[in-house]
């Protein structure tokens, strides 16, 4: 008998509410068994009860085998007591890496041949939060923080991950050059794990040119490794050489928890309609089936949105003018 998967889902804010359901609907056709669960948390969440993740979402996802995240939103202005749901997550569940596949599916301004993974690492850097003012305003500062327990179990995940794939190739960005001490530790701790892969063709590019190349010569990577807000910047550059945030999919994982999510925001201004495109939090899906081991059913999944996307029903942000559930539909016929 095959496992049943205890799937949690949290719709969120705006278009989340219909992404998550189409997903759902492409999920329950792989012929793999779920017991869904359903959570809240986000913007809307926290002007209902005063809190965007409640404690029993928290309890709900570290109950379950994975989770699924539709979008969230953030107020304009700071709000008193206000955090953002994704990233309070990530530090209370200790989801260490970000992962950020790149890869070409058949949509408008999709380049041919890209098929890169951009490894973030997800809990410190910049994104740690710690600023201070000094003189009035005139003066700004903001702690970077580097460790080497966090240096480098990113990198032996990003190391991990190259060797399940046929190229086994990993590129270390960084900007050591300018800052040896947080960026060298970055680069040094990876590049020590590196020796435990030998198999892995690893090698250190600057961050600046490794932009460059991304645009240049992106067929050129495979899998990338950097630390959070360099990682933050390339994945969205990465998400353009691909066709746009639209189709980007992502994952949060941990080494208890992971947290699956489209890469697009909430889009208030469509939210309601039955337009979006649900094909990123589709592709979500199929890496949260990886993660869970079910790599056959995931690329059964991710060959049915292509299928879709290239021979419709299409939703109206590619040109086509098919409801979200449509789609979803499409891709469980195509399953």
């Amino acid at each position: 008998m095959s496992r049943t998967y205890k799937i949690c889902l949290i719709e969120g804010d705006g278009i989340g509410h219909e992404v998550i359901p189409a997903a759902r609907i492409a999920l329950e056709a792989t012929g793999l068994k779920f017991d869904f669960i359903e959570a809240e948390a986000g913007w809307e969440t926290f002007e209902r009860i005063g809190t965007s993740v409640p404690e029993e979402t928290v309890e709900k996802i570290s109950s379950s085998d994975a989770t699924l995240f539709g979008a969230a939103s953030s107020p304009n202005k700071k709000v008193p007591g206000f955090f953002g749901a994704i990233r309070y997550l990530r530090k209370r569940l200790d989801l260490f890496a970000n992962v950020r596949p790149a890869k070409y599916h058949p949509v408008p301004g999709a380049r041919q041949g890209v098929d890169l993974i951009v490894v973030r690492e997800n809990t410190e850097g910049l994104y740690v939060e710690q600023e201070r003012s000094y003189l009035g305003g005139e003066l700004a500062i903001a702690d970077t923080v580097i460790t080497r327990k966090a240096s480098s179990r990113i990198g032996e995940y990003a190391l991990k991950l190259a060797m399940t794939r046929p190229r086994k190739q990993l590129h270390v960005a960084h900007k050591a050059n300018v800052l040896p001490l947080t960026q060298g530790l970055f680069l040094n701790t990876v590049l020590e794990q590196a020796k435990n892969y030998p198999e892995v063709r690893t090698q250190d590019i600057i961050i600046d040119n490794c932009a460059m190349q991304l645009v240049t010569r992106p067929e050129r990577f495979d899998v990338l490794v950097t630390t959070n807000l360099f990682g933050d910047i390339i994945s969205d550059l990465t998400a353009g050489l691909v066709g746009g945030l639209g189709i980007a999919a992502s994952g949060n994982i941990g080494l208890k928890h992971a947290i699956f999510e489209p890469v697009h925001g909430s889009a208030p201004d469509i939210a309601g309609k039955g337009i979006a495109n649900p094909a990123a939090t589709i592709l979500s899906a199929a890496m949260m089936l990886d993660h869970l081991g079910e790599h056959e059913a995931a690329r059964r999944l991710e060959r049915a949105v292509d299928r879709v996307l290239e021979s419709g029903p299409r939703t109206p942000d590619l040109g086509g003018e098919a409801s979200t559930e449509a789609f979803a539909r499409a891709v469980a016929a195509a399953l």
